[in-house]
């Protein structure tokens, strides 16, 4: 489905009930909005590692503009700012009062920017693997040439630089960075995954070459007053365990889980366990 708002169209797809049937009554559920990674990746992962959730929440997985099955739109255009603003469209398209709000990677930036922009229309909040600031790139890059090979600092020299040229480019990135990304890599899941989704290179080289050398959302993250759950993975290189842990230091309501068996994609690596600590948040938060 597309939705209409400031001046592009945003793709989303639903899935579960917002009124349960439960004995004689219907019981609303929370809605969740699932915000993806990148920039330029899309929701696909998500209709594998997160639709289970369904069963406690009415799950909303939406592409950010310009990426996966939204509208093309120029790369320059798709800023952090303008995916913020365009999750409050989103959400006043689909008549929500609030919402919940879950963003993994960069996502989870987005997320940390929507709770802190506007407020009163977040109920809850779940940050997966994100950062709250710039300084997540300096610290990436440290545990990329302490723990990486030289074929994987190789290739993460076009992530660094923006600078990726195709999206066999991209592929190749994504698969030899694979077993950093993941514990459980897996080259048939990979292959999987990639064949699932829809990549923009544009967006990610238009992010990691402009907004995301400099935001920093550390000094507004203590006005976020909504129940949140802060994931990290305790061998993510990306989006190191140290960044969440300021994130959760820095929000007053904040609960941190670190996952001992993951890096960056929490998902894959422990899938039980986190659908168990996201359910249990969504089933007890106030």
């Amino acid at each position: 489905m597309l939705a209409t708002v400031r001046g592009t169209k945003l793709f989303f797809d639903v899935d579960g009930v917002q009124f349960a049937p439960i004995g004689d009554r219907l019981v609303e559920r929370p809605v969740v909005f699932l915000l993806h990674g990148g920039p330029g990746g899309d929701h696909a992962s998500f209709k594998t590692q997160a639709a289970a959730l369904r069963d406690v929440a009415q799950l909303v997985f939406v592409d950010h503009r310009g990426s996966g099955r939204s509208a093309t739109c120029p790369a320059g255009t798709c800023t952090l700012d303008n995916n913020i603003d365009d999750i409050d469209a989103l959400r006043e398209y689909l008549g929500l009062e609030r919402i919940t709000v879950l963003g993994s990677s960069y996502g989870g930036m987005v997320a940390q920017g929507y709770a802190i922009r506007y407020p009163d229309r977040v109920a809850n909040l779940i940050l997966c693997v994100t950062a709250p600031s710039h300084e997540f790139l300096p610290q990436a890059q440290e545990i990329l040439n302490l723990r990486g090979t030289d074929d994987q600092r190789r290739v993460c020299e076009w992530l660094w630089n923006g600078s990726f040229e195709s999206l066999a480019q991209l592929r190749e990135y994504y698969y030899v960075m694979g077993p950093m990304y993941s514990l459980a890599f897996d080259e048939a899941k990979f292959a999987q995954s990639w064949g699932r989704g829809i990549r923009n290179f544009e967006q990610l080289n238009f992010g990691f070459s402009t907004f995301l050398r400099t935001f920093d959302f550390r000094d507004r993250l203590p006005d976020v007053g909504c129940p949140t759950l802060v994931i990290g993975g305790a061998h993510d290189w990306i989006c190191p365990p140290a960044q969440s842990r300021i994130i959760a230091d820095l929000i007053p309501r904040a609960h941190l889980k670190i996952f001992a068996n993951s890096s960056h994609a929490v998902a894959a690596d422990e899938p039980a366990e986190f659908l168990a600590a996201v359910r249990g948040f969504l089933t007890y938060a106030q």
